[in-house]
């Protein structure tokens, strides 16, 4: 019987039955790792049921299209609300969400570019520029997440990389003051870094701004990037001050889909109050019914991201995300001294800032982290290997992110699986099998 191959890089020439296309597609995805065992990744991985369902429900909700869907447009007022209540936003309203000055986004990405416009524009009206005049700067570590550099370049602003070293992987306050001048548009202290979920000295850095600003220095606002520990250190660590708190920062971005617990496709930005958002970033459009403003990079997106936060806020306020936040943590702290009992392992970050755990090879073994990566996915977990940022990429590490989802029994799984990997290398000729044969994804 001749049978017709399906087409992978043009549309087929006749229809397909539903089944049959779920099918299809259901198959090829089983050769995706599977989500649960990927520990490389920060964005939620697991929801329950309902919050899914709700989801489902509103996959068709245009978020921009605030006119035709108010319950939708009313519950992202909400979460801004709440999102710049959490970080101690001033003078805001217990009963009017306009109060708060912030807007969700598809992630964290889209917020940078948000907030980082917000600097520069900012920067231009106190320098009385008109646009393309002047040349800006942003201050900056080395460490921060790519959408930093894309920022940099996609709005021509000059990115003032602050270098970290070997032994230290967050920037200081002296590296942010000796960087600043008249053409910084602001400067950015990471609350849980991409390489080793460490929380960078924001009041130190606010306190040295000030200092800066009240010698007759440049007067630079700084910018929280809290992607990955905003939802996290407000709850396991409430008295630390990083937020609005400190007059010196003028807005934070954090993702809902990080440890907000919500799945990808949705961030926050928020900001001090009114005046740190250019009224002139704020488009206003009713060719959709209403009068609508909007400050997005993204137009339409669908609201189920949205509501699926709401549902994670009402259904575990402060003290379910606690709970939580503290779990998490404390499977962190157990499997990086775990971690710590391996003579070939020096723990970096052990998971008490937020819940990652980054470690290197102690000595001078003949394999490398990513030998160990590699053999971890032969159990069907994913450890990610690289090298730290400048001026440290001579050190190579493995990161390890606990999320909702991540068990005390997988976390007992991974370290009986890590001895497993360390055995298999140590044997003769260990290394040359493994890097002869590299792993596939391989889904439990």
């Amino acid at each position: 019987m001749d049978i017709d191959p399906i087409p992978a890089l043009r549309l087929p020439d006749s229809e397909m039955e539903p089944d049959a296309a779920y099918r299809f597609i259901h198959d090829e995805l089983m050769f995706d790792g599977s989500s649960r065992l990927n520990l490389a990744t920060f964005v939620t991985t697991w929801m329950e049921p309902q919050a899914e369902q709700l989801m489902a429900e509103t996959f068709d909700k245009n978020m921009i299209d605030k006119d035709e869907y108010p319950a939708t447009s009313a519950i992202e007022s909400r979460c801004v609300s709440m999102v710049a209540d959490l970080f101690h936003a001033p003078d805001l309203s217990p009963t009017d969400p306009a109060s708060a000055t912030g807007v969700s986004t598809i992630g964290s990405s889209e917020a940078v570019m948000l907030a980082g416009l917000a600097l520069k524009w900012r920067w231009r009206e106190r320098k009385g520029l008109a646009v393309g005049e002047g040349k800006p700067n942003l201050v900056l570590g080395s460490n921060v997440q790519v959408v930093w550099e894309k920022f940099c370049r996609y709005f021509e602003v000059e990115p003032r990389y602050l270098n970290v070293e070997p032994g230290r992987y967050v920037i200081t306050p002296q590296q942010v003051i000796d960087a600043a001048d008249e053409n910084t548009i602001g400067a950015v202290a990471i609350l849980g870094t991409t390489f080793t979920g460490e929380l960078e000295p924001v009041r130190e850095i606010a306190e040295a701004l000030d200092t800066l600003a009240a010698g007759g220095g440049p007067d630079v606002p700084l910018h929280v990037d809290a992607a990955s520990g905003g939802f996290v250190v407000p709850f396991t660590k409430p008295d630390l001050l990083w937020d609005f708190r400190l007059p010196r920062v003028h807005s934070i971005n954090v993702s809902g889909h990080k440890y907000g617990l919500t799945y990808p496709g949705i961030g926050f930005v928020v900001w001090r109050t009114k005046e740190y958002l250019p009224e002139d970033l704020v488009f206003r459009v009713n060719y959709l019914g209403g009068d609508m403003p909007t400050f997005t990079l993204n137009f339409s997106r669908p609201g189920n991201q949205v509501v699926g936060q709401y549902y994670n806020f009402l259904r575990l306020g402060r003290a379910g995300y606690t709970k939580v936040m503290s779990t998490l943590t404390d499977t962190a702290r157990w499997l990086s001294s775990e971690i710590a009992k391996f003579p070939e392992f020096e723990v970096i970050s052990d998971g008490s800032a937020i819940p990652v755990i980054a470690f290197q090879l102690s000595g001078n073994p003949e394999y490398s982290v990513f030998d160990i990566s590699r053999g971890l996915r032969f159990h069907g977990w994913q450890v990610p290997g690289y090298t730290m940022p400048a001026d440290a990429t001579d050190v190579a590490v493995l990161r390890i992110v606990v999320r909702e989802g991540f068990s005390s029994a997988m976390a007992r799984t991974l370290i009986d699986d890590l001895h497993t990997v360390l055995s298999v290398i140590d044997e003769p000729g260990g290394i040359e099998r493994r890097r002869a044969n590299p792993p596939k994804p391989f889904a439990h």
